[in-house]
C-alpha cells in the first residue's frame, strides 16, 4: 500500500452550498465507501454495524512507490484487506499494483466488494466536497463508473466497548466511570480521561476463581488498569500504557 502525492491547492463553491476542495486533501483521511456505480446501477455498502466499523480506505503519501505486492494505500470495504499504490496529480488519482486477500464474503457485501475493486483500480477524476464539516469524495473512471466515499468519523473513546481479549473488555462512560471484565471477573470504578491520560481509581471486582492462565491474565490487566496511564487511539484500536513494556491494545467491538 503506497502513495505518490502531487498536491493541488484551493477550494471553490459548489452546488447546493457544498465547498469543493482540492483532491490533495484526500490523503491521510479514513474514507468510508458509500456506493459504487457501474453502468448506471448503484451498489450500496451494507449498513450493518460490523461492516461499517471495519470498512476504511486510506490514501497514504509514499513518493516514488511501485510495488507489485500492494502498497500503503487501501484498507477494506468490510471483508478482505486491500493494498495498492496510488498517485494523486491535481484532480487525477491513479490506483495501481492492487492486491487483496481472498476471503469468501457473503452477498451483498461480497458483490459490493467485487464491484468496488473493479472500479477502484485504474485512473479516476477526483471530486472532494465538504458540507457541515464532513468531506465526501467521488472517484470517477473514464467510462463513467464511480465510487462515492464520505469521511469516516472517529470512534468515540467514551461509550465504545473496547475488547481486551477473550471475554475481557472495558467501557468508559461520560460520567468518568469504567465498567468491564478482566476475562473472568467483572469490574467497575472511576476513570477520568484528560490530556491523553486515563486515571483509574480503585476497581471493584467480583471474586470468582477461574483457570490458572485466565487468572494470570486478569492480574496483568488489573495491574495495567490502575492509577494514571497514557493512551493512544487510532482508528478502531486503543493502546493503554502503564509503563514501558506494560501495555495492552484493545479493539472496538
Amino acid at each position: 500500500m503506497g502513495t505518490t502525492l502531487l498536491a493541488g491547492c484551493g477550494t471553490e463553491s459548489g452546488a447546493g452550498g457544498d465547498s469543493v476542495k482540492s483532491a490533495a486533501d484526500i490523503a491521510g483521511i479514513d474514507w468510508l465507501p458509500q456506493k459504487v456505480t457501474v453502468d448506471g446501477k448503484e451498489y450500496v455498502l451494507p449498513k450493518d454495524a460490523e461492516t461499517v466499523q471495519d470498512a476504511r480506505i486510506v490514501f497514504k503519501p509514499d513518493a516514488g512507490a511501485s510495488r507489485e505486492d500492494g502498497g500503503e494505500s487501501g484498507g477494506s470495504v468490510g471483508c478482505n484487506s486491500i493494498g495498492s499504490d496510488a498517485e494523486i496529480d491535481g484532480d487525477t488519482v491513479r490506483i495501481t499494483d492492487l492486491v487483496q486477500t481472498l476471503i469468501g464474503c457473503p452477498d451483498p457485501l461480497g458483490e459490493f466488494e467485487e464491484r468496488f475493486v473493479a472500479v477502484f483500480q485504474g485512473t479516476h477524476k477526483a471530486r472532494v466536497t465538504e458540507r457541515n464539516g464532513v468531506s465526501a469524495l467521488t472517484l470517477t473512471s473514464p467510462g463513467g463508473d464511480s465510487i462515492t466515499f464520505r469521511e469516516k468519523e472517529p470512534l468515540a473513546l467514551k461509550g465504545t466497548r473496547w475488547s481486551l481479549g477473550e471475554n475481557a473488555y472495558l467501557t468508559l462512560t461520560k460520567d468518568d466511570t469504567v465498567t468491564g471484565s478482566l476475562g473472568c471477573n467483572t469490574f467497575h470504578g472511576r476513570a477520568t480521561v484528560k490530556d491523553g491520560t486515563i486515571e483509574f481509581g480503585r476497581l471493584a471486582t467480583t471474586r470468582m476463581m477461574c483457570a490458572g492462565p485466565v487468572m494470570k491474565t486478569e492480574r496483568e490487566l488489573a495491574g495495567i488498569l490502575s492509577g494514571k496511564v497514557s493512551y493512544q487511539q487510532e482508528h478502531d484500536s486503543l493502546k493503554i500504557t502503564k509503563a514501558p513494556g506494560r501495555s495492552v491494545t484493545a479493539r472496538a467491538e
